[in-house]
Protein backbone atom coordinates (compact mmCIF):
# COMPACT_ATOMS: atom_id res chain seq x y z
CA UNK A 1 0.00 0.00 0.00
CA UNK A 2 0.96 3.22 -0.84
CA UNK A 3 2.56 5.32 2.04
CA UNK A 4 0.54 8.89 2.94
CA UNK A 5 2.86 11.69 3.19
CA UNK A 6 0.74 14.99 4.03
CA UNK A 7 2.86 17.38 5.77
CA UNK A 8 1.59 20.59 4.15
CA UNK A 9 -1.97 19.30 5.21
CA UNK A 10 -0.97 19.33 8.47
CA UNK A 11 0.88 22.11 8.09
CA UNK A 12 -2.04 24.30 6.65
CA UNK A 13 -4.28 22.59 9.43
CA UNK A 14 -2.43 24.22 11.99
CA UNK A 15 -2.01 27.87 10.24
CA UNK A 16 -6.13 27.18 10.28
CA UNK A 17 -6.61 26.65 13.83
CA UNK A 18 -3.40 28.91 15.07
CA UNK A 19 -2.04 26.07 16.63
CA UNK A 20 1.89 26.09 17.60
CA UNK A 21 3.15 23.20 16.42
CA UNK A 22 3.96 22.06 20.36
CA UNK A 23 -0.21 22.83 20.74
CA UNK A 24 -1.17 20.38 18.14
CA UNK A 25 1.51 17.95 19.13
CA UNK A 26 -0.79 17.41 22.49
CA UNK A 27 -4.35 18.13 21.19
CA UNK A 28 -3.10 14.43 18.84
CA UNK A 29 -1.29 13.09 22.05
CA UNK A 30 2.04 12.76 19.57
CA UNK A 31 5.47 14.25 20.61
CA UNK A 32 6.64 17.36 19.10
CA UNK A 33 9.70 15.89 17.32
CA UNK A 34 7.06 13.49 15.76
CA UNK A 35 4.77 16.07 14.53
CA UNK A 36 7.69 17.61 12.86
CA UNK A 37 8.87 14.36 11.07
CA UNK A 38 5.04 14.43 9.51
CA UNK A 39 5.08 17.75 8.55
CA UNK A 40 8.52 17.39 6.91
CA UNK A 41 7.04 14.55 5.25
CA UNK A 42 9.53 12.32 7.01
CA UNK A 43 7.20 9.89 8.21
CA UNK A 44 4.15 8.55 6.76
CA UNK A 45 0.40 9.73 8.07
CA UNK A 46 -1.40 6.49 9.86
CA UNK A 47 -4.48 5.61 10.20
CA UNK A 48 -4.09 6.10 14.27
CA UNK A 49 -2.98 9.56 13.71
CA UNK A 50 -5.93 10.53 11.02
CA UNK A 51 -8.47 9.07 13.72
CA UNK A 52 -7.01 11.43 16.09
CA UNK A 53 -7.70 14.22 13.67
CA UNK A 54 -11.07 13.43 12.93
CA UNK A 55 -11.84 13.07 17.00
CA UNK A 56 -9.69 16.29 18.16
CA UNK A 57 -10.77 18.54 15.46
CA UNK A 58 -14.27 17.26 14.16
CA UNK A 59 -12.75 16.72 10.36
CA UNK A 60 -13.44 14.39 7.70
CA UNK A 61 -10.44 12.30 7.03
CA UNK A 62 -11.22 12.70 2.95
CA UNK A 63 -9.36 15.75 3.35
CA UNK A 64 -6.13 13.49 3.68
CA UNK A 65 -8.09 11.26 1.40
CA UNK A 66 -5.82 9.75 -1.88
CA UNK A 67 -8.59 9.47 -3.78
CA UNK A 68 -8.84 12.98 -3.26
CA UNK A 69 -5.54 13.26 -4.37
CA UNK A 70 -5.99 11.65 -7.55
CA UNK A 71 -9.31 13.61 -8.50
CA UNK A 72 -7.23 16.25 -8.38
CA UNK A 73 -4.19 15.08 -10.51
CA UNK A 74 -6.75 14.13 -13.24
CA UNK A 75 -8.39 18.03 -13.10
CA UNK A 76 -4.71 19.64 -13.29
CA UNK A 77 -3.78 17.61 -15.93
CA UNK A 78 -6.57 18.79 -18.14
CA UNK A 79 -5.81 22.21 -16.88
CA UNK A 80 -2.19 22.59 -17.71
CA UNK A 81 -2.63 20.21 -21.07
CA UNK A 82 -3.44 23.62 -22.33
CA UNK A 83 -0.93 25.91 -20.64
CA UNK A 84 1.56 25.56 -24.47
CA UNK A 85 4.34 26.30 -22.30
CA UNK A 86 6.62 24.93 -24.78
CA UNK A 87 7.86 21.91 -22.60
CA UNK A 88 6.04 18.60 -21.09
CA UNK A 89 5.07 19.09 -17.58
CA UNK A 90 5.25 15.54 -16.06
CA UNK A 91 2.77 13.53 -14.05
CA UNK A 92 5.47 13.22 -11.10
CA UNK A 93 5.49 16.83 -11.11
CA UNK A 94 1.56 17.19 -10.76
CA UNK A 95 1.36 14.45 -8.12
CA UNK A 96 3.87 16.49 -6.06
CA UNK A 97 1.20 19.61 -6.35
CA UNK A 98 -1.46 18.03 -5.53
CA UNK A 99 0.02 15.71 -2.67
CA UNK A 100 1.69 18.89 -1.23
CA UNK A 101 0.32 21.98 -2.60
CA UNK A 102 -3.65 20.87 -3.28
CA UNK A 103 -4.97 24.14 -2.14
CA UNK A 104 -2.51 25.93 -4.90
CA UNK A 105 -3.78 22.82 -7.44
CA UNK A 106 -7.31 23.61 -6.86
CA UNK A 107 -6.55 27.53 -6.93
CA UNK A 108 -4.84 26.06 -10.48
CA UNK A 109 -8.45 24.85 -11.94
CA UNK A 110 -10.12 27.43 -10.85
CA UNK A 111 -8.20 29.98 -12.92
CA UNK A 112 -8.42 27.39 -15.79
CA UNK A 113 -11.74 26.97 -15.77
CA UNK A 114 -12.54 30.81 -15.97
CA UNK A 115 -10.13 30.86 -18.57
CA UNK A 116 -11.98 28.33 -20.42
CA UNK A 117 -15.16 30.57 -20.02
CA UNK A 118 -13.45 33.53 -20.96
CA UNK A 119 -12.37 31.63 -24.56
CA UNK A 120 -15.83 30.24 -25.37
CA UNK A 121 -17.52 33.84 -24.94
CA UNK A 122 -15.20 35.67 -26.52
CA UNK A 123 -15.48 32.83 -29.42
CA UNK A 124 -18.73 33.57 -29.44
CA UNK A 125 -18.52 37.55 -29.25
CA UNK A 126 -16.76 36.97 -32.22
CA UNK A 127 -19.00 35.01 -34.21
CA UNK A 128 -21.91 37.65 -33.02
CA UNK A 129 -19.61 40.74 -34.23
CA UNK A 130 -19.12 38.92 -37.87
CA UNK A 131 -22.95 38.29 -37.83
CA UNK A 132 -25.06 41.04 -36.52
CA UNK A 133 -22.18 43.65 -34.33
CA UNK A 134 -24.05 42.41 -31.31
CA UNK A 135 -21.16 42.34 -28.95
CA UNK A 136 -23.20 39.94 -26.40
CA UNK A 137 -21.13 36.75 -25.15
CA UNK A 138 -22.83 34.37 -22.84
CA UNK A 139 -22.62 33.50 -19.51
CA UNK A 140 -21.12 30.31 -17.96
CA UNK A 141 -22.97 27.21 -18.85
CA UNK A 142 -24.99 26.76 -15.48
CA UNK A 143 -25.48 22.97 -15.95
CA UNK A 144 -21.52 22.78 -15.76
CA UNK A 145 -21.32 24.64 -12.81
CA UNK A 146 -24.13 22.17 -10.99
CA UNK A 147 -22.61 19.30 -12.47
CA UNK A 148 -19.46 20.36 -10.78
CA UNK A 149 -21.01 21.17 -7.29
CA UNK A 150 -22.48 17.85 -6.73
CA UNK A 151 -18.55 15.98 -7.90
CA UNK A 152 -17.10 18.79 -5.52
CA UNK A 153 -19.40 17.11 -2.97
CA UNK A 154 -18.79 13.13 -3.90
CA UNK A 155 -22.14 13.10 -5.01
CA UNK A 156 -23.22 12.64 -1.51
CA UNK A 157 -25.55 15.43 -0.13
CA UNK A 158 -25.41 14.47 3.83
CA UNK A 159 -28.11 16.79 4.92
CA UNK A 160 -30.35 16.10 2.40
CA UNK A 161 -29.88 12.71 2.92
CA UNK A 162 -30.42 12.49 6.62
CA UNK A 163 -33.43 14.38 6.19
CA UNK A 164 -35.17 12.39 3.79
CA UNK A 165 -34.26 9.33 5.95
CA UNK A 166 -36.11 10.73 8.84
CA UNK A 167 -39.20 11.43 6.81
CA UNK A 168 -39.33 7.99 5.73
CA UNK A 169 -39.39 6.79 8.78
CA UNK A 170 -41.65 9.44 10.07
CA UNK A 171 -44.04 8.86 7.19
CA UNK A 172 -43.97 5.16 7.45
CA UNK A 173 -43.54 4.66 4.07
CA UNK A 174 -42.90 1.13 2.73
CA UNK A 175 -40.37 -0.08 1.01
CA UNK A 176 -40.82 -0.90 -2.77
CA UNK A 177 -44.40 0.37 -2.73
CA UNK A 178 -44.06 3.94 -1.44
CA UNK A 179 -46.32 5.48 -3.55
CA UNK A 180 -50.23 4.94 -1.90
CA UNK A 181 -47.87 5.92 1.42
CA UNK A 182 -46.99 9.70 -0.50
CA UNK A 183 -50.19 10.36 -1.80
CA UNK A 184 -51.82 9.64 1.05
CA UNK A 185 -49.33 12.17 2.72
CA UNK A 186 -49.37 14.81 0.25
CA UNK A 187 -53.09 14.85 1.12
CA UNK A 188 -53.31 14.66 5.07
CA UNK A 189 -50.19 17.17 5.41
CA UNK A 190 -50.46 19.38 2.50
CA UNK A 191 -53.68 19.00 0.95
CA UNK A 192 -52.59 18.17 -2.00
CA UNK A 193 -54.59 15.85 -4.53
CA UNK A 194 -52.24 13.72 -7.31
CA UNK A 195 -54.12 12.90 -10.15
CA UNK A 196 -52.71 10.95 -13.24
CA UNK A 197 -53.31 12.04 -16.61
CA UNK A 198 -52.63 12.39 -19.90
CA UNK A 199 -49.80 15.26 -20.94
CA UNK A 200 -50.34 17.65 -24.05
CA UNK A 201 -48.77 15.87 -27.20
CA UNK A 202 -44.77 15.11 -27.55
CA UNK A 203 -43.66 17.48 -25.02
CA UNK A 204 -46.31 16.88 -22.17
CA UNK A 205 -45.23 17.22 -18.54
CA UNK A 206 -43.92 14.23 -16.28
CA UNK A 207 -45.24 16.49 -13.25
CA UNK A 208 -46.78 19.42 -13.15
CA UNK A 209 -47.75 21.44 -10.22
CA UNK A 210 -51.12 23.53 -9.69
CA UNK A 211 -49.92 25.65 -6.76
CA UNK A 212 -53.78 27.61 -6.86
CA UNK A 213 -55.71 24.10 -6.70
CA UNK A 214 -53.24 22.41 -4.84
CA UNK A 215 -53.74 19.49 -7.68
CA UNK A 216 -50.06 17.49 -8.97
CA UNK A 217 -50.57 15.97 -12.04
CA UNK A 218 -48.40 12.86 -13.02
CA UNK A 219 -48.72 11.30 -16.73
CA UNK A 220 -49.82 7.66 -16.42
CA UNK A 221 -47.47 6.78 -19.37
CA UNK A 222 -44.89 6.63 -16.05
CA UNK A 223 -43.88 3.20 -14.56
CA UNK A 224 -45.07 3.15 -9.93
CA UNK A 225 -41.11 3.75 -9.47
CA UNK A 226 -41.09 7.15 -11.41
CA UNK A 227 -44.52 8.44 -9.66
CA UNK A 228 -42.91 7.60 -6.87
CA UNK A 229 -39.74 9.47 -7.53
CA UNK A 230 -42.06 12.82 -9.06
CA UNK A 231 -43.81 12.77 -5.78
CA UNK A 232 -40.63 13.09 -3.72
CA UNK A 233 -39.47 15.90 -5.93
CA UNK A 234 -42.60 18.06 -5.37
CA UNK A 235 -42.34 17.03 -1.56
CA UNK A 236 -39.01 18.45 -1.61
CA UNK A 237 -40.12 22.02 -2.85
CA UNK A 238 -42.75 21.80 -0.19
CA UNK A 239 -41.22 20.54 2.94
CA UNK A 240 -37.46 21.28 2.21
CA UNK A 241 -37.34 25.05 0.90
CA UNK A 242 -35.42 26.11 3.60
CA UNK A 243 -32.74 23.62 3.48
CA UNK A 244 -32.63 23.47 -0.22
CA UNK A 245 -32.00 27.53 -0.01
CA UNK A 246 -29.26 26.87 2.77
CA UNK A 247 -27.63 24.25 0.25
CA UNK A 248 -27.81 26.58 -2.52
CA UNK A 249 -26.56 29.66 -1.32
CA UNK A 250 -23.46 28.31 0.60
CA UNK A 251 -22.37 26.89 -3.22
CA UNK A 252 -22.42 30.52 -3.92
CA UNK A 253 -23.52 29.96 -7.87
CA UNK A 254 -22.45 32.83 -10.57
CA UNK A 255 -26.50 33.09 -11.76
CA UNK A 256 -29.74 32.68 -10.88
CA UNK A 257 -30.20 29.90 -13.80
CA UNK A 258 -27.84 27.75 -11.57
CA UNK A 259 -29.39 28.39 -8.85
CA UNK A 260 -32.33 27.20 -9.94
CA UNK A 261 -30.75 24.11 -11.79
CA UNK A 262 -29.01 23.16 -8.12
CA UNK A 263 -32.19 23.36 -6.59
CA UNK A 264 -33.68 20.91 -8.78
CA UNK A 265 -30.98 18.56 -9.05
CA UNK A 266 -31.28 19.09 -5.02
CA UNK A 267 -35.13 17.62 -5.20
CA UNK A 268 -34.16 15.34 -7.06
CA UNK A 269 -31.42 13.88 -4.86
CA UNK A 270 -33.65 14.06 -1.85
CA UNK A 271 -36.85 11.96 -3.91
CA UNK A 272 -33.59 9.06 -4.75
CA UNK A 273 -32.93 9.51 -0.97
CA UNK A 274 -36.46 9.28 0.37
CA UNK A 275 -37.94 6.42 -1.74
CA UNK A 276 -34.23 4.69 -0.98
CA UNK A 277 -33.34 5.38 2.31
CA UNK A 278 -29.93 5.34 2.70
CA UNK A 279 -29.22 2.29 5.99
CA UNK A 280 -32.15 0.14 4.02
CA UNK A 281 -30.66 0.68 0.72
CA UNK A 282 -26.58 0.00 1.78
CA UNK A 283 -28.05 -2.76 3.67
CA UNK A 284 -29.52 -4.63 0.69
CA UNK A 285 -26.95 -3.30 -1.98
CA UNK A 286 -24.27 -5.31 0.55
CA UNK A 287 -26.83 -7.78 1.23
CA UNK A 288 -26.96 -8.80 -2.66
CA UNK A 289 -23.67 -7.63 -3.61
CA UNK A 290 -25.04 -4.87 -5.97
CA UNK A 291 -27.34 -6.64 -8.05
CA UNK A 292 -28.74 -3.96 -10.13
CA UNK A 293 -31.86 -5.78 -11.39
CA UNK A 294 -32.31 -7.36 -7.56
CA UNK A 295 -32.48 -3.84 -6.15
CA UNK A 296 -34.71 -2.06 -8.75
CA UNK A 297 -37.36 -5.17 -7.92
CA UNK A 298 -37.00 -4.89 -3.93
CA UNK A 299 -37.25 -1.50 -4.49
CA UNK A 300 -40.08 -0.55 -7.45
CA UNK A 301 -37.30 1.45 -9.50
CA UNK A 302 -35.68 1.70 -12.60
CA UNK A 303 -32.49 0.86 -13.65
CA UNK A 304 -30.81 4.09 -13.64
CA UNK A 305 -32.45 5.18 -10.42
CA UNK A 306 -30.65 2.45 -8.37
CA UNK A 307 -27.45 3.28 -10.45
CA UNK A 308 -27.39 7.10 -9.26
CA UNK A 309 -28.45 5.81 -5.65
CA UNK A 310 -25.53 3.85 -5.63
CA UNK A 311 -23.12 6.26 -6.67
CA UNK A 312 -24.46 8.40 -3.30
CA UNK A 313 -23.86 5.93 -0.72
CA UNK A 314 -20.69 7.66 0.98
CA UNK A 315 -21.93 8.57 4.60
CA UNK A 316 -18.50 8.95 6.58
CA UNK A 317 -19.60 6.45 9.61
CA UNK A 318 -21.28 4.11 6.79
CA UNK A 319 -20.18 3.92 3.35
CA UNK A 320 -20.82 1.90 0.46
CA UNK A 321 -18.24 1.02 -2.78
CA UNK A 322 -17.48 4.20 -3.80
CA UNK A 323 -19.08 4.29 -7.55
CA UNK A 324 -18.35 6.58 -10.78
CA UNK A 325 -21.94 6.94 -12.65
CA UNK A 326 -22.22 8.47 -15.75
CA UNK A 327 -25.23 8.29 -18.67
CA UNK A 328 -24.33 8.96 -22.47
CA UNK A 329 -26.68 9.22 -25.76
CA UNK A 330 -24.96 7.26 -28.79
CA UNK A 331 -23.23 10.51 -29.93
CA UNK A 332 -21.40 10.25 -27.00
CA UNK A 333 -22.88 13.22 -25.17
CA UNK A 334 -22.68 12.87 -21.36
CA UNK A 335 -25.47 13.46 -19.81
CA UNK A 336 -24.83 12.69 -16.18
CA UNK A 337 -22.27 12.44 -14.71
CA UNK A 338 -21.49 11.81 -10.71
CA UNK A 339 -18.61 10.75 -9.14
CA UNK A 340 -18.08 9.03 -5.31
CA UNK A 341 -14.51 7.86 -6.35
CA UNK A 342 -11.48 8.95 -8.63
CA UNK A 343 -12.35 8.28 -11.43
CA UNK A 344 -11.76 11.11 -14.43
CA UNK A 345 -13.04 11.98 -17.96
CA UNK A 346 -11.42 14.80 -19.38
CA UNK A 347 -13.47 18.22 -19.96
CA UNK A 348 -11.30 18.61 -22.97
CA UNK A 349 -12.30 16.36 -25.66
CA UNK A 350 -14.93 13.11 -26.05
CA UNK A 351 -14.32 10.94 -24.11
CA UNK A 352 -12.84 7.17 -24.55
CA UNK A 353 -14.10 5.06 -27.78
CA UNK A 354 -12.69 1.88 -26.10
CA UNK A 355 -15.13 2.23 -22.74
CA UNK A 356 -17.71 -0.44 -22.48
CA UNK A 357 -20.94 2.31 -22.22
CA UNK A 358 -20.43 3.00 -26.05
CA UNK A 359 -20.50 -1.20 -27.04
CA UNK A 360 -23.72 -1.18 -24.79
CA UNK A 361 -25.60 0.22 -27.16
CA UNK A 362 -24.77 -2.69 -30.02
CA UNK A 363 -25.99 -4.87 -26.64
CA UNK A 364 -29.61 -3.47 -25.91
CA UNK A 365 -30.71 -4.10 -21.95
CA UNK A 366 -28.40 -6.40 -21.46
CA UNK A 367 -25.54 -5.49 -18.71
CA UNK A 368 -21.87 -6.01 -20.16
CA UNK A 369 -18.96 -5.89 -17.82
CA UNK A 370 -15.23 -4.74 -18.12
CA UNK A 371 -11.90 -4.16 -16.01
CA UNK A 372 -10.53 -1.01 -17.71
CA UNK A 373 -7.22 0.37 -16.86
CA UNK A 374 -6.35 3.90 -16.97
CA UNK A 375 -3.30 5.07 -17.99
CA UNK A 376 -2.12 5.93 -14.00
CA UNK A 377 -2.11 1.83 -13.79
CA UNK A 378 -5.73 2.32 -11.64
CA UNK A 379 -7.96 -0.35 -12.85
CA UNK A 380 -12.15 -0.36 -12.69
CA UNK A 381 -14.89 -2.55 -13.21
CA UNK A 382 -17.27 -1.13 -15.12
CA UNK A 383 -20.75 -2.05 -15.77
CA UNK A 384 -23.12 -0.38 -18.61
CA UNK A 385 -26.43 -1.57 -19.85
CA UNK A 386 -29.06 0.58 -21.59
CA UNK A 387 -32.11 2.27 -20.83
CA UNK A 388 -34.94 3.30 -23.30
CA UNK A 389 -38.02 6.02 -22.48
CA UNK A 390 -40.95 6.30 -24.36
CA UNK A 391 -43.68 8.14 -24.26
CA UNK A 392 -46.51 5.23 -24.28
CA UNK A 393 -47.85 5.83 -27.45
CA UNK A 394 -47.20 4.23 -31.23
CA UNK A 395 -45.21 6.85 -33.25
CA UNK A 396 -44.34 9.18 -29.75
CA UNK A 397 -40.21 9.85 -29.82
CA UNK A 398 -37.85 7.98 -27.74
CA UNK A 399 -34.79 8.01 -26.42
CA UNK A 400 -31.66 5.77 -25.40
CA UNK A 401 -29.09 6.12 -23.15
CA UNK A 402 -26.49 3.98 -21.72
CA UNK A 403 -26.21 3.99 -18.08
CA UNK A 404 -22.21 3.19 -16.86
CA UNK A 405 -21.43 2.09 -13.14
CA UNK A 406 -17.91 1.85 -12.36
CA UNK A 407 -15.76 1.48 -9.09
CA UNK A 408 -11.95 0.63 -8.40
CA UNK A 409 -10.33 -2.74 -8.69
CA UNK A 410 -10.15 -3.49 -4.65
CA UNK A 411 -13.72 -2.76 -4.21
CA UNK A 412 -14.78 -5.50 -7.71
CA UNK A 413 -14.92 -8.41 -5.27
CA UNK A 414 -18.06 -6.96 -3.42
CA UNK A 415 -19.91 -7.17 -6.90
CA UNK A 416 -22.08 -9.79 -8.40
CA UNK A 417 -20.78 -8.22 -11.65
CA UNK A 418 -16.96 -9.62 -10.38
CA UNK A 419 -18.06 -13.82 -11.07
CA UNK A 420 -16.45 -15.20 -13.64
CA UNK A 421 -13.40 -12.45 -14.30
CA UNK A 422 -9.55 -13.09 -13.25
CA UNK A 423 -9.41 -10.07 -11.14
CA UNK A 424 -6.14 -10.39 -10.58
CA UNK A 425 -5.04 -10.51 -14.34
CA UNK A 426 -4.49 -6.62 -14.99
CA UNK A 427 -3.41 -7.57 -18.40
CA UNK A 428 -6.55 -8.52 -19.38
CA UNK A 429 -8.10 -4.74 -18.71
CA UNK A 430 -8.78 -3.05 -21.23
CA UNK A 431 -6.44 0.16 -21.80
CA UNK A 432 -8.60 3.33 -21.58
CA UNK A 433 -8.01 7.07 -21.14
CA UNK A 434 -9.46 10.06 -19.96
CA UNK A 435 -9.69 11.49 -23.56
CA UNK A 436 -7.87 11.47 -26.70
CA UNK A 437 -7.26 14.92 -26.51
CA UNK A 438 -4.74 14.30 -22.68
CA UNK A 439 -4.22 10.33 -23.34
CA UNK A 440 -0.87 9.33 -22.54
CA UNK A 441 -1.03 6.14 -24.80
CA UNK A 442 0.71 7.02 -27.95
CA UNK A 443 -0.31 3.68 -29.62
CA UNK A 444 -4.12 3.53 -29.25
CA UNK A 445 -5.33 2.66 -32.64
CA UNK A 446 -8.78 4.18 -31.74
CA UNK A 447 -7.04 7.63 -30.80
CA UNK A 448 -9.51 10.35 -32.24
CA UNK A 449 -7.15 13.57 -31.67
CA UNK A 450 -3.02 14.17 -31.61
CA UNK A 451 -2.64 14.93 -27.27
CA UNK A 452 -2.48 18.64 -26.46
CA UNK A 453 1.28 19.62 -25.85
CA UNK A 454 3.12 16.95 -27.88
CA UNK A 455 4.77 17.14 -30.60
CA UNK A 456 3.56 14.79 -34.09
CA UNK A 457 6.04 12.96 -35.83
CA UNK A 458 5.90 13.24 -38.81
CA UNK A 459 7.18 10.45 -41.55
CA UNK A 460 6.40 11.08 -45.50
CA UNK A 461 7.50 7.82 -45.84
CA UNK A 462 6.16 5.69 -43.06
CA UNK A 463 2.46 4.93 -42.26
CA UNK A 464 1.77 3.42 -39.05
CA UNK A 465 -1.40 1.44 -37.82
CA UNK A 466 -2.09 3.83 -34.56
CA UNK A 467 -2.85 6.93 -35.87
CA UNK A 468 -1.14 10.61 -34.64
CA UNK A 469 2.38 8.94 -33.47
CA UNK A 470 4.08 11.55 -31.41
CA UNK A 471 7.88 12.30 -31.59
Amino acid sequence: MRKAFMGVRLLRLREERGLTQSALAAALGLSTSYLSQLEKNQRPLTVPVLLKINAVFGLDVQLFSKNDEARLIADLRDALSEAQTGEAIAVAEIRELAANMPAVGRALITLHRRYREGVERSEAMAARLGDDWQAVAPPPMPFEEVRDFFYARHNHIAELDEAAERLHHTVGLSIGSTNAGLIDYLARRHGLRVTFERGEGASGAQRRYDATSRVLHLSPYLRPGQHAFQMATQLAFLEMEDLLHDVVDRALFSSDEARALARIGLANYFAGALILPYMAFLQAAEALRYDIEQLGRQFGVGFETICHRLSTLQRPEARGVPFFFVRVDRAGNISKRQSATDFHFSRVGGTCPLWNVYEAFVHPVRILTQLAQMPDGRTYLWIARTVWRGQGEYGAPGKTFSIGLGCDLRHASRLIYSQGLDLGDVKAATPIGAGCKVCERPACPQRAFPPIGRTLAIDENRSRFAPYPVA
